[in-house]
């Protein structure tokens, strides 16, 4: 079960947040707020119904707590903004417009925090609950600080945690001190610190460490996946009493992190225009969460030709179709019942089949995602059989190799066992890797770097393509000048690894988190730049390459680098030919014809390319693209399905790259309109829209704009109204 939260989070909206202080372009409160915002659009993303969050205003116009209905004194201008509860994007809409300046002071602190405690401890009850309390403020307002010891008796009884964060407040850890402080403040900040002194669980910290942190990643915590509950065996237990049998459990050690997806929805709207409410929507609609949007639901139908049929087009049921593979130019169908002859059998298993030495594996084999197999929990005879089959391998230096079916009728894996007896970290268990099979390994025989073999048989070991002596030192003392394994700096400044794991983080996904957020707090607002943590090791660091560039000149010099001239603008045909030394001309001795080639469909893009690239006018580069035009729709018409659209969809593909690069935008534009019409109105053998929005919008092939290319006169909006 998900731990349960319950946070009140206390908002200082007086009359001093609304002014900015230190040099800060921006107020107090909305200084304050890019922290509060940030960890309420981050309750909303993870979509817990146990994250329950509350928000008290301080110093507000109103006053509305439940302290103040029963009549008691010092309660004023606290007010409830949001009750305890799920927090969701209609609550942090709504929250948005009422977290404002109130032009007014007069509440008491130490009161919000008491009527938060109040809040939390009627929720919760006696129930196992993570609560906290955050405090926001800039404590210039007095409040009465005769009753912490109470307030903080209270708060520890209850097992609350006080997070208090103040703007402007002195912090030696974080180095900050606010200069010429009021002393109104300097004493409202010496009883906080005082009451957090007194609490159990308390932090006290400085906003502009709060939202400097706010930058760092926050790395999500999972917890641990079993993804393999039985018997590790060696041998078949079941014939033979000497095998080995070991009840285990396997879990992830590393999964890869996905990106955040994104759904598909519409505007919901009613008629007459108005957004329709979350109360009529249908449950997937609830789920989305906001009043704006509603999910889409697709619905896919499967037609036939049939010239009897109104449009001499006829529906197919889904039960009626059948699975096919490719074999050569046909297609093999496959029913429903011959499905299940090409299902491989299988039983849930972790079978070893042998043993082979820590030398004969190589790191490129891994295939994918680490696990760790431990022994079954409350399993002593596991336990202990697990532990020295780990340390039987660890001593004779060997993995095991082993096939793993996660369940009954799963595809099966070669797993490489390793062994981690705990000597170094104290945790014995089997790591897992995923190992290829045959038809998984690629092998290509690549000439050697360290010799060149003549024709002859004879082996040259110097040669104008292999490195001297002089190249291979310098480029030696350049690996070990950008040496980062010791660049970095522990806590205590001795050398350490420049870029540890821990801080790697995935650029990616975090930038979309930010941008999530970002949009969820406000929609219209401008996203903020990626944190410079995200971008932290995006290139070598300076000191290192300023430090080897007596090495890098070094390099260059026996490397013999130059500087190549740019390569020129504009059509192919207009720079000078190369012409050979002898002054002869080499087609004309050759034979070879400048008229145009005639382009293979079996050799499309190839020779399109040969073509296009000793083309000297504009005629033959037209005739070409004519050419490979015709290939492309005998493609699609052609094709089986979707059998031959990704042949044709690559073909259109070199075809812009090609004409881009010469600058002719407009034979490609005018193609692709006629290709369009072709496509949609049925004229290529049938339906093929599959082809022109899955392939070619899909595939980002649509006109090339002005901003791709200054001689086109198609605009970016023109573009995109053509895909639709």
């Amino acid at each position: 079960m998900a731990d349960k939260e319950a946070t009140v989070y206390i908002i200082d909206v007086g009359e001093s947040m609304a002014d900015c202080h230190n040099g800060r372009e921006e107020s107090d409160l909305d200084f304050s707020m890019r922290y509060v915002w940030d960890k309420l659009s981050t309750t909303v993303a993870a979509s817990r119904k146990t994250w329950t969050v509350g928000v008290l205003g301080l110093n507000t116009r109103k006053t509305d707590n439940k302290q103040a209905h029963e009549g008691l004194d010092g309660y004023e201008h606290i007010s409830v903004l949001q009750e305890l509860g799920p927090m969701s994007m209609t609550s942090l809409k709504e929250l948005k417009s009422k977290i404002k300046p109130s032009g007014r002071s007069g509440g008491d602190a130490i009161s919000a925090i008491v009527v938060a405690q109040c809040m939390i401890d009627a929720f919760t009850k006696k129930l196992k609950y993570h609560r906290k309390i955050v405090l926001v403020t800039n404590a210039e307002t007095p409040f009465d600080d005769d009753s912490l010891e109470d307030v903080s008796s209270k708060l520890n009884e209850s097992n609350i945690e006080l997070v208090i964060i103040g703007v402007d407040f002195d912090d030696a850890e974080y180095g900050f001190k606010e200069e010429d402080k009021s002393s109104i403040k300097r004493r409202n900040e010496e009883a906080l610190e005082k009451l957090i002194s007194q609490c159990n669980l308390a932090v006290y910290g400085t906003m502009a460490q709060a939202v400097d942190e706010l930058s760092v990643p926050r790395i999500k915590h999972v917890r641990p996946f079993k993804s393999y509950d039985g018997a590790l065996t060696l041998g078949d237990p079941t014939s033979y009493q000497s095998a080995l049998s070991i009840h285990v459990e396997r879990y992830f050690k590393t999964k890869r992190a996905a990106v955040p997806s994104a759904s598909t929805v519409v505007i919901k709207q009613e008629s007459g225009g108005h957004s329709q409410s979350t109360q009529t929507m249908d449950e997937e609609d609830a789920q989305m969460d906001g009043v704006e949007f509603s999910g889409v639901k697709q619905l896919r139908t499967y037609k036939v030709n049939d010239p009897d049929a109104p449009g001499g087009k006829k529906d197919v049921e889904m039960d009626d179709l059948a699975k096919g593979y490719q074999y050569g130019s046909t297609v093999v169908p496959f029913s429903e019942s011959d499905l299940n002859i090409t299902k491989l059998e299988t039983k849930k298993g972790l079978t070893v089949l042998g043993f082979v030495p820590f030398s004969s594996y190589e790191p490129f084999m891994n295939m994918g995602e680490t696990g760790l197999i431990v022994a079954q929990r409350q399993n002593e005879e596991a336990e202990i059989t697990l532990s020295a089959f780990i340390h039987a391998l660890h001593e004779v230096e060997s993995y095991a190799v082993a096939r793993y079916v996660q369940k009954d009728g799963a595809q099966p894996q070669i797993l490489l066992l390793k062994p981690n007896p705990g000597i170094e970290d104290e945790f014995e268990c089997l790591y897992d890797v995923p190992l290829p099979f045959a038809e998984d390994v690629r092998s290509y025989q690549f000439p050697p770097l360290d010799k060149v073999v003549t024709v002859t048989g004879n082996v040259l070991t110097e040669h104008r393509l292999l490195p001297s002596e002089d190249l291979t030192e310098a480029m030696s003392d350049y690996v070990d000048a950008m040496d980062i394994s010791t660049f970095g700096a522990d806590d205590d400044g001795k050398p350490s690894e420049y870029a540890p794991i821990e801080e790697l983080y995935n650029p990616v996904i975090h930038r979309v988190n930010q941008a999530i957020r970002s949009r969820a707090v406000d929609p219209d607002g401008a996203i903020e730049p990626p944190a410079g943590i995200l971008l932290r090791f995006s290139n070598p660091p300076e000191k290192l390459v300023e430090k080897a560039k007596p090495e890098i000149e070094s390099l260059i010099e026996a490397a013999e680098i130059k500087k190549v001239p740019a390569k020129a603008q504009g059509k192919r045909w207009k720079k000078e030919a190369v012409k050979p030394l002898s002054g002869l001309d080499i087609d004309s001795l050759l034979g070879q014809s400048r008229k145009t080639k005639t382009i293979s469909s079996d050799n499309a893009v190839p020779e399109f390319k040969q073509t296009i690239a000793t083309a000297d006018d504009d005629a033959t580069v037209e005739d070409t693209v004519k050419q490979m035009g015709q290939i492309i729709r005998k493609l699609i018409e052609d094709s089986f399905a979707d059998l031959f659209y990704s042949r044709a969809a690559e073909n259109l593909r070199v075809m812009r790259e090609e004409l881009l690069g010469l600058e002719l935008p407009g034979m490609y534009n005018k193609f692709l309109t006629a290709l369009k019409k072709s496509i949609l109105s049925g004229e290529l053998n049938g339906d093929r829209r599959e082809m022109w929005f899955k392939h070619i919008v899909a595939g980002k092939l649509s006109l090339i704009t002005s901003e791709e290319s200054e001689v086109s006169d198609v605009t970016e909006e023109q573009a995109k109204a053509f895909v639709k």
